[in-house]
């Protein structure tokens, strides 16, 4: 969509006739592009001016926000390999993951501010969706992602931890957190996202609800916000996959409860077969144990 150039007529790109311009990607017949994305929402404004309608650069970002159009430029890599770390096998082809704390994924994303931009961290347990951990930081280095992987490690643990090639996640500080816990490390295949679709797509509702309508001034702005969203994803948010629960129904509902060494849980009709709230567990533990 944002394809303009120098031609003759053109006025205002006239004067810069003499910079960078690239060919079109496409190998179609019309004007180059040029480098500068600036310049190019200016030849854009003259094109569609040309052409009898008036579109200026934030009316244009949202029909193309819309249509669901992005301009190309380059972005934070958060999957960049290192070629010295060790990378695990892929351990989830024709699993059935029919249980929470069968298989935890985590993945980065950076998140856009109104100057500059942050990288977000988070743990999901992948039957019930549910974000176990997140965390932000304006750097990649790995300390970020351990203190998400201990926060998450409080709630329980995994039989099997998936995530992608990047080096915060085949770092040693990292994998030798899971084995330390007798976790099966499982890495997807070089460029396979589709192997943590179920984190991707949670970055894509994050950024389209939340992160795109707005301009965080600073980290901590990003930090409430962000905060609250997945607050809201897990509590309130039904999935259908999940059969319209939420992702914690679904991750409280499938959660193994402890009791006593020794004792034994005897159930009462209408009393605990549903979830308890923590002041009425207590009150009732004389009836739920013997």
């Amino acid at each position: 969509m944002l394809l303009a150039g120098h031609q003759p007529g053109l006025g205002l790109l006239s004067a810069h006739a003499d910079q960078v311009w690239r060919p079109r990607p496409d190998g179609l017949d019309g004007p180059p592009i040029h480098e500068d994305p600036i310049l190019r929402f200016q030849a854009n404004e003259v094109l569609v001016g040309g052409q009898g309608h008036h579109a200026g650069r934030d009316k244009t970002r949202r029909l193309m926000r819309l249509a669901g159009l992005e301009a190309v430029y380059r972005r934070p890599n958060t999957s960049r390999p290192t070629p010295s770390h060790r990378v695990y096998p892929y351990l989830l082809k024709g699993m059935k993951i029919d249980r929470v704390n069968q298989v935890w994924t985590a993945d980065i994303t950076y998140i856009p501010m109104a100057r500059g931009f942050l990288y977000l961290v988070a743990i999901m347990d992948w039957y019930s969706r549910y974000v176990l951990a997140w965390k932000l930081s304006n750097t990649l280095e790995v300390g970020f992602c351990v203190e998400a992987l201990e926060e998450a490690l409080g709630t329980g643990k995994p039989g099997i931890f998936n995530t992608d090639q990047g080096s915060q996640f085949t770092s040693a500080a990292f994998t030798g957190a899971l084995l330390e816990q007798g976790i099966q490390v499982s890495m997807d295949g070089k460029g396979r996202y589709s192997d943590n679709i179920f984190v991707e797509r949670l970055w894509r509702s994050i950024k389209y609800e939340e992160v795109y309508l707005k301009a965080y001034k600073d980290r901590t702005e990003a930090k409430q916000g962000i905060g609250t969203y997945l607050d809201l994803y897990n509590r309130v948010r039904p999935h259908q996959a999940l059969g319209y629960r939420t992702p914690r129904e679904m991750f409280q509902r499938e959660q193994p409860r402890e009791r006593p060494a020794g004792q034994e849980v005897v159930l009462i009709p209408g009393v605990n077969t549903t979830p308890l709230a923590a002041e009425d567990s207590l009150n009732l533990a004389p009836l739920l144990f013997k």
